[in-house]
């Protein structure tokens, strides 16, 4: 069989396209919110109480999406929550009432949960530890192309027909992108596609917690009790309410706050996403930076890339100074690139603290953690936009950023791998 060369970056590849549908559909309803809003006369309480129905099932579901996919395997089990996740997305296109909009958004929620955990699985398997901040930081751009190419897809579909065919077009293109990854996808021990040269240097860059082939089952009892947890779901609880807000919320705010029609929309709504993909790529390769001019290990300049992301986000807490929207918009896309580098940072630093049977289920218990925080936060947000507008609440998110990588910084531990014991010595008793 051919080999092809560099065969684990085409398997990112096919991860970004998956991440790029997966943030593709949970980015339909924003841009068409002010559309829907309109045709199903909803309020904007109803409106965020829809968000919400998508962030408590997708927040609940990512440790159980996590734990399946440590159980039954990154190729099948994505595979069965991307399937899912299309036909819910396409389903929304069915809703009459905000209370039907929010049950189909429930159900996408609970089956896009998958998609991060399986993400960081998945480069857990084919990059070495020096490389795999890099692949993280090129998956993760999916969750900004997809936002990014959501208000062009669902202005057009508006303007051609109706609000509908995006939530269908974008249902169909997850079932595609599903057939895909089973036709494609095996883990680098299965790759007949991969040169033994290419395999030898993913599995000896692992850490040895990768190389363990004893099959264990994750526990979620030993992951919640230890320190390293608290780490990441702390950080995620804090910093995944900027994110969610800028999904959700930048639209409205546009037409809203700065007073933009919807041409102007489908113009500027996608740039913060831009950003948002160069801060995935650049977070990515700062950790490699760090580590090679200021002599650190790889493990603190993983830590040094969220605080470098964190101290970026004063950005968008300016917004509330910018007279123009143009300015504004900047600033917005100041917060995208810095939200995606700190998140993107903070998954790299995951897969260094938890070994290949358990690290789609601390990436699932930590992404728990942050929807719970956007969850709250988006409920705070529908009820105090209306009382005390957009800028302080940007504000607000810069400081739980700031906090969160404190966080990491004094809590996380680099993983210390447990030795088997010697012949005639007790494990935990020095020989």
């Amino acid at each position: 069989m051919v080999k092809l060369k560099g065969m684990r970056w085409w398997m990112v590849a096919i991860v970004t396209f998956g991440l790029i549908v997966n943030y593709l559909a949970r980015n339909t309803l924003s841009v068409a919110a002010p559309t829907m809003m309109a045709e199903m006369h909803m309020s904007t309480q109803q409106y965020s109480y829809v968000v919400v129905a998508w962030q408590v099932c997708y927040a609940l579901m990512q440790p159980i999406a996590g734990y399946i996919l440590d159980a039954i395997g990154t190729k099948l089990g994505f595979a069965i929550f991307a399937a899912c996740w299309s036909l819910a997305c396409a389903a929304a296109a069915l809703a009459t009432g905000w209370q039907g909009l929010a049950f189909f958004r429930a159900l996408l929620g609970m089956s896009e949960a998958a998609g991060i955990p399986a993400g960081v699985k998945a480069t857990t398997e084919w990059f070495p530890a020096k490389e795999r901040s890099v692949a993280i930081g090129w998956f993760n751009i999916g969750s900004s192309v997809g936002a990014l190419l959501a208000p062009p897809l669902v202005v057009w579909s508006i303007m051609h027909g109706t609000w509908h065919w995006g939530f269908v077009i974008v249902g169909v293109l997850g079932l595609i992108w599903t057939t895909i990854w089973m036709l494609f996808y095996k883990h680098p021990k299965d790759q007949k596609a991969l040169s033994d040269k290419e395999r030898d240097y993913i599995l000896e860059g692992q850490e040895a917690q990768f190389k363990d082939e004893v099959v264990r089952k994750a526990s979620w009892k030993s992951i919640v009790s230890s320190r390293n947890f608290w780490a990441i779901a702390i950080p995620r609880f804090l910093s995944e309410p900027a994110w969610q807000t800028f999904n959700a919320w930048i639209p409205l705010y546009m037409m809203t706050e700065r007073h933009m029609n919807l041409k102007e929309i489908a113009l500027f709504a996608w740039l913060p996403f831009l950003a948002a993909d160069i801060g995935c790529v650049l977070g990515g390769y700062l950790s490699p930076f760090f580590h090679k001019y200021f002599n650190v290990s790889l493990f603190t300049s993983r830590k040094m890339v969220v605080v470098f992301g964190a101290l970026f986000m004063i950005g968008p807490a300016c917004i509330g100074l910018a007279a123009s929207p143009y300015t504004a918009i900047a600033l917005l896309c100041v917060g995208g690139f810095a939200h995606q580098t700190l998140s993107g940072a903070l998954y790299s630093v995951t897969s260094d603290m938890f070994g290949k049977h358990e690290v789609a289920t601390a990436t699932g218990l930590g992404g728990m953690s942050g929807y719970l925080g956007a969850t709250l936060f988006t409920l705070l947000f529908g009820f105090l936009v209306v009382k005390i507008g957009y800028s302080p609440l940007f504000l607000l998110l810069a400081i739980f950023d700031l906090v969160g990588a404190v966080v990491v910084c004094v809590l996380a531990r680099e993983r210390k791998v447990e030795q088997l014991p010697v012949e005639g010595q007790l494990a935990g008793v020095p020989a």
